[in-house]
Formats: C-alpha cells, sequence, structure tokens
C-alpha cells in the first residue's frame, strides 16, 4: 500500500501547494509524474537485487530511505526540492511494493498463489481509496505539509511490520552480487518476446484505471466541480471494483485456468470503458454537487476497477511464472514497463485528455482496447503451449 498512499494521498494538497510555491496546475502534476518516472527507473533494480541479497533485507534499506524522504517534505524550502523529494520517494518505495510480490510466489504456488495475490491486490486496493480520503482529513490539521508528516508515520509501521517478516530467498538460492550477473539476469529477462508482450499488455490494460487516478485532482476539482475533502466521490467507486474484482479472481482460481480469467477481463475491461464513454457523452454535465448528477461520471470507474483487478493478479503471476530462477528481475521488468506508461499518464497524457469527461472515456477505452490486442498476440503465439511456456525454468518464447 506505500505506493498509492504516496501517490494519492497528496491529490488534496494539489491547490494549497499551488498556491504557496506559485505553481500552475500543470507543473502540479510533476509531483505525480516524478515519483513514478524515479518509481520505474528503480523497479528494474529492485527485484534483481532481491535476487541476490534476498527480499527482506532489499525491502528495509528501501522504506528506510523512503521514510527519510517522506518526512523531509514537511521542511521542504521550495517547489523543486519537493519535486527532488518526490524523486526520492519513488526510487525507495518500489522496494516493498515489487518485493512483497514475489514472496508471495515465493511460498505459494499455482492456484493457492492466484488466490493469495489477490487478496494482496485486494488490499493494495483499498489505499487508492484510503489516500485521497486521508489526504484530505490532514489537510484538516493544518497545512499540506501533515500530508506528507502522515503517510510518513505510515512508513515507519511498514518498515517495524517488515522487521516481523521471514525471509522467503534462502541464500542457495540467491543469484551471484554481481553488476555483470545483475545485468545479464535484466538481459535475459528483457529479451523474451513473450515477457515483452506480457509487460506491455499489462501496462496498458492498467492504464485504463490508472488514468482516472493520475488525473483524479483535475477530475474532482475541475471537471466534477468539487472540493479538496470530496476525492472520495471518485475513489470509492474505484475501490469498490477493484476490491469486488480481486475477490473475485481468488474465488475463480481453482474453477478457471488463468488464461480463460485474463482473457475475460479484457474483454469486459473493453466493455467497461464503452459505457463509461457513452454515458459521460450522454448524460448531462455534473452540476457541482455531490447527488445524482455524479451517477454516469462514477459508473464507469466502478466497472473499469472491477475489471481490471479481474486482469491484474494473474498477470504478474503468469509474469514471474516465465523465469522460475528470476522472479525478482521478471517483477521488476513487469513493473517498470507499467510504471513508465503511468509517468508519462501523469506528466503528458492526463494534461493533455482532461477536457472533459469524454475525451478522458475515449482514451481509457483506447488503453483497454490495444491491452487486450496485446494479449490476444500473447495467446496466438503460445497456442499448444500455455500461455506461459516454461521449460525446464527458462522461458521458451517467439
Amino acid at each position: 500500500m506505500i505506493g498509492p498512499f504516496t501517490i494519492d494521498s497528496v491529490f488534496p494538497a494539489f491547490t494549497r501547494i499551488g498556491a504557496e510555491f506559485g505553481q500552475s496546475e500543470g507543473a502540479l502534476q510533476q509531483l505525480v509524474s516524478a515519483y513514478l518516472a524515479a518509481f520505474a527507473i528503480m523497479s528494474i533494480f529492485h527485484g534483481p537485487l532481491s535476487d541476490a541479497l534476498g527480499r527482506r533485507r532489499v525491502m528495509l534499506v528501501g522504506l528506510t530511505i523512503y521514510v527519510i524522504a517522506m518526512f523531509a517534505c514537511v521542511v521542504t524550502p521550495s517547489f523543486g526540492v519537493l519535486v527532488l523529494l518526490r524523486v526520492l520517494q519513488g526510487a525507495s518505495a518500489g522496494a516493498a511494493t515489487i518485493i512483497s510480490r514475489v514472496m508471495v510466489r515465493d511460498l505459494f504456488s499455482g492456484a493457492q498463489a492466484q488466490r493469495l495475490m489477490a487478496q494482496v491486490m485486494a488490499i493494495f486496493s483499498i489505499a487508492p481509496a484510503l489516500a485521497p480520503v486521508l489526504g484530505g482529513w490532514l489537510l484538516l490539521l493544518g497545512d499540506w505539509r501533515w500530508v506528507f508528516a502522515g503517510v510518513g508515520l505510515y512508513g515507519v509501521l511498514a518498515l517495524v511490520v517488515t522487521l516481523l517478516l521471514p525471509e522467503t530467498l534462502p541464500p542457495e538460492r540467491r543469484t551471484p552480487l554481481r553488476v555483470r550477473a545483475l545485468l545479464g539476469s535484466l538481459a535475459h529477462v528483457g529479451a523474451s518476446p513473450l515477457m515483452i508482450r506480457l509487460a506491455v499488455a499489462t501496462a496498458f490494460g492498467f492504464a485504463a484505471q490508472s488514468l482516472f487516478i493520475a488525473s483524479a485532482q483535475i477530475i474532482v476539482v475541475r471537471l466534477l466541480g468539487l472540493g479538496e475533502q470530496d476525492f472520495w466521490v471518485l475513489f470509492v467507486p474505484l475501490i469498490i471494483g477493484m476490491f469486488t474484482g480481486a475477490q473475485t479472481v481468488g474465488r475463480l482460481a481453482d474453477r478457471m485456468p488463468r488464461a480463460r480469467m485474463i482473457t475475460i477481463g479484457y474483454v469486459a475491461t473493453v466493455g467497461a470503458t464503452a459505457v463509461n464513454l457513452l454515458l459521460v457523452a450522454l448524460a448531462p454535465a455534473p452540476d457541482g454537487t455531490i447527488g445524482p448528477s455524479l451517477i454516469p461520471a462514477l459508473v464507469g470507474p466502478l466497472l473499469i476497477g472491477f475489471t481490471v483487478s479481474l486482469v491484474f493478479a494473474p498477470l504478474q503471476l503468469e509474469i514471474m511464472d516465465l523465469f522460475p530462477r528470476a522472479r525478482g528481475s521478471a517483477a521488476s521488468l513487469g513493473t517498470f514497463f507499467s510504471l513508465v506508461l503511468n509517468a508519462l499518464l501523469a506528466g503528458v497524457v492526463a494534461p493533455l485528455v482532461t477536457g472533459s469527461l469524454t475525451t478522458l472515456g475515449a482514451s481509457a477505452l483506447a488503453f483497454a482496447a490495444a491491452g487486450t490486442l496485446l494479449w490476444s498476440w500473447h495467446l496466438a503465439a503460445t497456442r499448444g503451449r500455455g500461455a506461459a511456456a516454461v521449460e525446464d525454468g527458462e522461458v521458451v518464447g517467439e
């Protein structure tokens, strides 16, 4: 939950940060894009480092740096320093976010792994809804610095919990701690066409949902005409959809093949984004109050949150199962592709497509369609060998 808390809790504070430092709405998006870009770049290394040093040690170092960077925001003297601290937060937060998923796969396999991964995703899905609400409440205590102090305290709690976790990768299963070995592991994983297709398909599919998260401040304040304590209006439907979808994946783990679940999820996401576009295009514009006029704008995020969750947990396992001997590297590269796209969404795409709810909805539909096409290509390329084609621990692909 570290990642979503760090991104979403700051949205309600955007107006106050902009007023204090004299920054425009577009410039404030740097607080998201800088974090996501650093998260994406460092995500390449968190997994391989955990393959070499152990999962727990890398998580502890990352969380320590993260906590320091969060509390440093409380005394930041300028917007530029704040952006730099967001870079440091992004570079360190991925250690916990990425490695926690790998630890699940270290301990469990098959349907049991999918059930547990779905439960993890259900818990993670709570954060995007809670974070902006928490951020709004913290603003009631004082200025925007309270938001960073509050999330910093959560980081301290995560650090304490991590100290209590066992190590899931014994020394005999670790890779050598050498730069050439680490880069070689990444190169081996990144050279697989199967890996690239799955990672990019995941990124585009998830973008249909994350576009709403990255644009939350613009959607809630400008397009819906609401206030800085009203972010729950957007995030509660998202969380309901995400949580319900993750629970559905867990319940169906024993009854439905993973590839079929992913296919259904992608097709359903295209349908959900199409319904969202139709609703916002035909409905009257929201009137700036919390009431029935908001319903057409919020049904879509609920449906999209549900359908994307059908895809996300199974695809994470699909990616890691391509490389049983280098799960950390596989998880890192898969996350990297998603985060690069998320950074582009926050810093480039969101300001361009948030002129109206209709243009936002059309963009979400385009991302969902792109993810579905890539997944269909992947299925065609692996037909007869299973979606995750692995032979003696090494990937087999075209």
